[in-house]
């Protein structure tokens, strides 16, 4: 294939924008196709998702269908007559009547290394895990949960102190660079798809709006890899009697701590360290429900009585 294709894409949050924005610069982007604008604060106004606004900003019609699930829904896609469908977090299942339609197939930039965090979620779960890598994988999308051959996979390290939103910027960005440097060579048939592996499969499934409960019973690694997992959505978080104690950021303490349940909350040289099931974790950074994010030291001397309390109390 020569010369710029004709490219439908399909992209919903603000991981999409860089895509699209190396899809504008070196493609002819025919159309774009994202989820519906929904309530968002505390007025619900309808909010644009970010591709819709950078789709706008650069001239080109948006697509914003409930669902693509029936025929009907695609017809916009055959009046904008793409040559290929170029998909990063849209966040539906796409069925054949869309896989079929441009000649040259659909490609998801999806993530992760491929077979591994298959889903929704792959950022976050890899966090969970405690993974030292990550990736993008540019793949040809089937019928099934991101189970299509592989063109493209590249591998970046997940740093001891990596949250959720800095790895996805990361992971943004390159998968916006490998689309450069790649789509040429996949639409002229210079790179060929390869099965993905059938060993090292796992799934990584919507995270819950309350994943991010704090249980002070786990080890203090998995809480800190939870704590940047969920950052900056849905946020870590944990009981504080009656109130709800929003945990911005924090680290695995070194230093031992006194005896106590989990839970406990201890002053200590190190800083305000909670104790977990085994190690404890450190404070950084703590915001109650409806007020500032402050220090964890400035909270806990606004409060004498935080220090010797216990986090997570009667939590469900």
């Amino acid at each position: 294939m020569t010369g710029m294709a004709r490219v439908i894409f399909m992209g919903t949050p603000e991981f999409a924008v860089p895509v699209l924005q190396t899809l504008i610069a070196t493609q002819t982007v025919v159309g774009v196709v994202c989820q519906p604008d929904k309530p968002a604060g505390r007025g619900r106004q309808l909010r644009p998702p970010p591709v819709k606004l950078a789709a706008e900003a650069a001239g080109i019609p948006v697509y914003q269908p409930k669902s693509l699930r029936r025929e009907e829904a695609a017809a916009p896609l055959h009046e904008w007559r793409p040559d290929v469908i170029v998909v990063a977090a849209f966040g539906q299942i796409l069925r054949p009547h869309v896989l079929d339609l441009p000649p040259r197939g659909c490609l998801n930039v999806h993530a992760s290394l491929l077979p591994r965090w298959r889903g929704a979620s792959p950022i976050q779960h890899a966090l969970l895990a405690g993974d030292a890598t990550t990736g993008v994988t540019l793949m040809r999308m089937d019928e099934g949960l991101d189970t299509g051959p592989m063109y493209v996979q590249e591998a970046l390290a997940i740093s001891p102190d990596e949250t959720a939103a800095t790895l996805h910027d990361r992971l943004a960005a390159l998968g916006g660079d490998m689309l450069r440097r790649h789509l040429d060579d996949i639409l002229a048939g210079r790179i060929a798809p390869t099965p993905q592996p059938e060993v090292g499969v796992t799934y990584a499934p919507l995270i819950a709006k309350d994943a991010g409960r704090l249980d002070w019973t786990r080890d203090a690694a998995e809480l800190d890899r939870l704590a940047r997992a969920m950052t900056p959505w849905p946020g870590a978080f944990t009981a504080w009697g009656d109130e709800t104690l929003k945990v911005l950021r924090a680290r695995p303490a070194v230093a031992a701590l006194p005896d106590g349940p989990p839970g406990l909350v201890a002053r200590t040289a190190e800083g305000i360290v909670v104790r977990a099931g085994r190690g404890g974790l450190r404070l950084d950074e703590v915001q109650l429900a409806g007020k500032r994010a402050m220090p964890a030291e400035e909270f806990a001397r606004g409060r004498p009585e935080f220090a010797g309390s216990v986090l997570g109390a009667g939590q469900e």
